[in-house]
């Protein structure tokens, strides 16, 4: 890896004109100095296009077309894309300042690795803070298991994003989350403690429209690797471990989704399958069981105390 590599950086769009400039803007004023920039937008009939072309001259490709879902679009990009490092960053999301070059410093240091992530503040569509979202070191099981490396906050080797042939557009939700696995098998994944990206919630937000379907692709996920080599062994080895991550993860979104009754029957599962896995997400928990109690009241109350840990109010 040279000493100043090309960072490529991807955005898939369509039809998020109401984000898209902060996102495009949190790129174009990073202070590292070697930076590719592709966006590909999906068609939008917003105000996206027009976005796009007032930063034209400093985007180096851009495209806006109908495209088969997000991870073809993604996988446009991505395969235009030059950088020895590559991330992507969803147009509702933004990077913090100095993000990719402290990226950079890392692979630098760390030659060997294929994927480096850290640490995501969570924030609401005005761009409020609500929640830190902190990862830290997994390794294969901990990804099988449905620990989750936060994506905006991710960069990738192109060397072992090809070795792997990018994202499988048969998912639609948990592509990145495959993409890390498969990656991890590659080569090492290395996390840092820094705040490198925030990850944008509002209600046209994935994770509230489609919370249920979060799980049944979990579920689709683990049953898809647990026949393909090497992954047997390893999911075979761990089951329960790797199932009541399956379920715990289920539960998050389903809770997120307002469906309590069903999160708590997931949360109910994981936790006979593996104790450990289920506590872990012990807050989740609570808040589903105070909701299906019908006292919304206190999580309204816990969501508006957390959002103000983080502001200062």
């Amino acid at each position: 890896m040279t000493q100043k590599p090309l960072v490529s950086i991807v955005t898939p769009s369509y039809n998020q004109g109401e984000f898209l400039e902060a996102t495009i803007r949190s790129v174009l004023e990073q202070d590292y100095p070697s930076i590719e920039y592709l966006v590909v937008d999906g068609g939008s009939t917003d105000k996206s296009v027009e976005i796009i072309r007032r930063y034209e001259n400093r985007i180096h490709w851009w495209v806006s077309e109908k495209d088969a879902g997000q991870s073809d679009a993604i996988n446009k990009g991505l395969r235009r894309a030059r950088g020895e490092i590559i991330g992507w960053l969803n147009s509702d999301d933004v990077y913090e300042s100095g993000a990719i070059a402290s990226a950079v410093e890392v692979f630098l240091n760390h030659p060997q690795a294929g994927l480096v992530y850290g640490d995501a503040r969570s924030i609401d569509a005005r761009g409020k803070q609500f929640n830190l979202m902190r990862a830290r070191q997994y390794d294969l099981v901990d990804l099988l298991s449905f620990e989750i490396i936060c994506q905006p906050a991710s960069f990738m080797k192109r060397s072992v994003l090809e070795q792997v042939n990018y994202l499988d557009p048969s998912y639609h939700l948990l592509m990145d989350h495959l993409l890390w696995i498969l990656m991890a098998q590659k080569a090492p994944i290395l996390y840092t403690p820094q705040i490198w990206a925030s990850a944008r919630y509002h209600a046209q937000a994935k994770n509230r429209t489609r919370g249920a379907a979060y799980g049944r692709e979990a579920r689709v996920l683990v049953e898809d690797l647990s026949t393909r080599q090497p992954f047997t062994g390893i999911i075979n080895g761990a089951s329960r471990r790797i199932w009541a991550g399956v379920n715990r993860f289920d539960a998050f979104y389903l809770t997120d989704a307002g469906e309590y009754s069903q999160a708590l029957k997931a949360y109910t599962r994981a936790f006979g399958l593996h104790p450990p896995s289920a506590v872990k997400d012990w807050k989740h928990f609570l808040l589903a069981l105070v909701s299906w109690l019908g006292l919304p009241g206190i999580r309204r109350w816990y969501e508006k105390w957390r959002a103000n840990r983080f502001s200062g109010g």
